[in-house]
């Protein structure tokens, strides 16, 4: 058996067939390149032909489609909210390619990136054999995918895991609306962003990072000042260390997971980190659930979205 699945991200489109023990065939990957809209989605049907017309060419039988999308998939409506793509408020995603299916026979999936990533870690990854387990991803934003017993945690409208908005700290500020709290602190852009501020507001400063233009300062030039000890790198990084540690903690005392496994960009370089973040969560976690989790990185690193959209496919038709 075999599956297409897709993993849309906010800059590009990754694409393979799966064989139903998770072998690849024909895996590539596309830049959006500015592409918004219509455009988006004509870009993933036409690859989603594509990959059926090499299948056919090496006679390989298509039976799902997997397809992993950057927000809140509405299964209700078939549509996608992807805030990092223009014009993906409520996209008509699933009547698109229901339509550009020769075979209406064949089953779609679409899901959120979020439930992808511990879907392919649960599947190929460092969740297999779990049934509690958590993935935490930190790049641009921050998110987590969640699976309870076996079963993807979804919330009652397929908003859960939005862990970009966790309230750890006080007062509310105008610039934590777009985005929340913890992310503007501890995402990959809001490493940034706290930067930015401590330069513009640390006029004595005279460190690594003084060098750089303000605005193309990036997360790589602040992992690369913190390995030679850099100030503002540190309290940063320090700061992001201790909202990583509470994020944790928060997540064992709701869920008491098996494993929390982190990925995306930031982890990443942030993975030399796992030690110090364990050590925080234990200061403000429930004590028993904190001794019973293991933080691990991911196994998939960039391909957990790619597998779990896979891993969709397949159970939607054969039971594993």
């Amino acid at each position: 058996m075999y599956v297409i699945a897709q993993d849309l991200g906010g800059t590009k489109l990754s694409s393979a067939i799966f064989d139903s023990y998770g072998k690849h065939y024909f895996k590539d990957s596309i830049p959006l390149e500015g592409r918004t809209a219509n455009k988006v989605g004509q870009l993933i049907i036409q690859k989603n032909q594509q990959l059926f017309e090499l299948a056919a060419n090496d006679k390989l039988s298509i039976s799902s489609i997997g397809i992993s999308v950057p927000g809140i998939y509405r299964k209700t409506t078939g549509t996608v909210w992807a805030p990092n793509i223009t014009g993906w408020d409520n996209y008509p995603l699933l009547s698109e390619l229901k339509g550009s299916v020769q075979n209406e026979n064949i089953p779609i999936n679409i899901e959120s990136d979020r439930s992808c990533y511990i879907l392919g870690e649960t599947w190929l990854g460092e969740a297999k054999n779990c049934k509690d387990a958590i993935f935490l991803a930190v790049g641009t934003g921050i998110a987590a995918g969640i699976i309870i017993n076996g079963n993807i945690l979804h919330g009652s409208n397929n908003i859960a895991g939005s862990l970009g908005w966790l309230a750890l700290d006080r007062p509310f500020l105008e610039k934590y609306k777009s985005c929340g709290f913890y992310e503007f602190h501890a995402s990959g852009e809001g490493l940034v962003k706290v930067t930015r501020e401590l330069l513009t507001s640390n006029k004595e400063y005279t460190g690594i990072l003084r060098d750089k233009n303000i605005q193309e300062v990036n997360s790589y030039n602040l992992f690369e000042a913190y390995a030679m000890r850099d100030e503002i790198a540190i309290k940063v990084l320090n700061q992001a260390i201790e909202l990583w540690g509470m994020c944790v903690a928060n997540l064992v005392s709701i869920f008491n997971p098996e494993k929390i496994i982190f990925g995306g960009g930031v982890f990443g370089p942030a993975i030399q980190f796992l030690n110090k973040i364990l050590f925080e969560a234990k200061k403000w976690a429930q004590p028993l659930a904190i001794k019973q989790v293991e933080l691990k990185a991911s196994k998939l690193q960039g391909d957990a979205g790619l597998i779990g959209a896979a891993y969709t496919a397949v159970k939607s038709v054969k039971k594993i």
